[in-house]
């Protein structure tokens, strides 16, 4: 895609580039061309003579430049719960922090949702989602909240409108004040579609339906938040076969095994992605492979909650579409995706021994995976010209890596490797480890405050 001749360029050269397209290709001294929002160029060697409109240069000697991460899975509003039920599964996890998180309101969401994206941001992620699904009555406008927030931030932002209509008294998990009617679920979804999404090329905002899961939404919700997603052209997303517990409850109630539970309510295809994916057997395996639905995997929270290990190495042989997510950061309390590259190496090589999982394949799955699994894999995921130039420069000569030659290695077995730049269409939104567009240091005072004030919310109701 040529550049338009009024377009400024950002030229990055010398350092090593993993570019993460279809044949893995990487230049162990390459260059990068940023033209406007997009990339014009990448390639071996210095950038081509003779660049005109050349706004910047920045030499990456010592870095490992790669595609920004894309988070597919997340809560923000969980930074403000931090910490607790420790040493609880899933279930009892949930109905300890329901209570709580039934008292959020605005500006606590908004709060919540600049530490999440500045946590992630600063870490390397330059396309961020989130699954937001309490909505207490008289809370405020909580998806505008997290908006606002990305916006703020610079960072492109894929929201989904959450939602919960099972109770207690209906068998559900979540407290009956909590959840929902169906009715004013599906219409404030509807709403948030209408409002914010943007289907454009090049989109900084798109809108996902996403009721929260099994055991806390209705049957009937399932489907009709499916027919609205597809009527509208919106992707779905939900949680699913996290746990075995999950597993248990879908066969009592509804006489069969998530994955054939959720392909009777319509919830398979290449427009949905679910969250976990644990507890998955052959059979579920090859239906979302063959039907293209997607996974988001969040190790660290999996193994923080006890869910278990996903069967990812065999999603992925499968053809199974893989992204990576932080999950809340009330089961994944450092909050940054980088970190989980790693994490899903080491997690998978435990359970399935040393080949399970290589390094380029972690790396994958936290850039061209996601991207796949957000629907976007023509627009962001890999360095490639015409893509969107959302790119990381990783610094990689430091003490941490300083021994390592291979600098994929390097990034994802090594220490967090700090970021020196990193851009979202073309405009920064770090800089020498540094967000550029908001104040760690106030970001943290204000979370901290509301975290505060929830606690005394929820204390005081008992």
């Amino acid at each position: 895609m040529p550049a338009p001749p009024s377009a400024a360029r950002v030229v990055i050269e010398n350092c090593a580039v993993a570019t993460v397209d279809a044949h893995d290709t990487e230049y162990e001294r390459g260059h990068i061309v940023v033209s406007g929002a997009t990339i014009e160029s990448v390639g071996p060697g210095p950038a081509p003579a003779g660049l005109t409109d050349v706004v910047r240069r920045v030499d990456g000697t010592g870095h490992l430049a790669t595609p920004g991460l894309v988070n597919t899975h997340h809560h923000f509003y969980q930074w403000l719960t931090r910490g607790l039920a420790q040493d609880a599964n899933l279930f009892d996890w949930l109905v300890a922090l329901y209570p709580v998180w039934a008292r959020i309101d605005e500006p606590m969401v908004y709060a919540a949702a600049r530490g999440s994206l500045a946590m992630m941001v600063r870490g390397g992620v330059t396309t961020a989602m989130d699954h937001h699904y309490v909505f207490p009555r008289g809370a405020g406008d909580l998806l505008g909240a997290e908006i606002r927030a990305a916006r703020e931030m610079g960072v492109r932002f894929s929201p989904t409108r959450g939602s919960m209509d099972r109770g207690q008294s209906a068998g559900g998990l979540p407290p009956d004040f909590a959840v929902e009617s169906t009715e004013a679920a599906l219409r404030a979804t509807e709403e948030a579609v209408d409002t914010y999404h943007d289907p454009s090329f090049g989109s900084m905002l798109r809108v996902g339906v996403a009721p929260c899961s099994p055991f806390s939404v209705s049957t009937e919700l399932l489907r009709e938040s499916a027919a609205l997603a597809r009527r509208k052209g919106v992707r779905l997303h939900t949680h699913g076969s996290e746990t075995v517990e999950e597993e248990r409850f879908c066969k009592e109630l509804f006489g069969m095994g998530p994955t054939d539970y959720f392909a009777s309510t319509g919830w398979l295809g290449e427009d949905v992605w679910m969250a976990h994916c644990v507890h998955m057997n052959d059979t579920d395996v090859e239906t979302f492979a063959r039907t293209g639905t997607g996974v988001a995997h969040c190790p660290s929270s999996n193994a923080r909650l006890g869910a278990g290990t996903a069967r990812v190495p065999a999603m992925l042989r499968a053809g199974v579409p893989v992204g990576l997510g932080v999950d809340g950061t009330a089961s994944n309390e450092s909050g940054e995706l980088h970190t989980e590259l790693r994490n899903a190496l080491l997690v998978h090589r435990l359970a399935g021994g040393e080949k399970a999982l290589n390094v380029r394949q972690a790396l994958r799955l936290g850039t061209h995976g996601g991207a796949r699994v957000l629907g976007r894999a023509d627009e962001i995921g890999s360095l490639e010209a015409g893509k969107l130039a959302d790119l990381v420069l990783w610094k990689l000569d430091g003490l941490g890596h300083s021994t390592i030659a291979d600098p994929v290695a390097a990034l994802v077995l090594g220490a967090p490797a700090p970021v020196t730049l990193s851009l979202v269409g073309g405009a920064p939104v770090v800089e020498d480890g540094r967000l550029v567009t908001a104040d760690e240091d106030t970001i943290a005072r204000e979370a901290r405050a509301e975290a505060r004030r929830l606690a005394r919310i929820a204390a005081d109701a008992g």
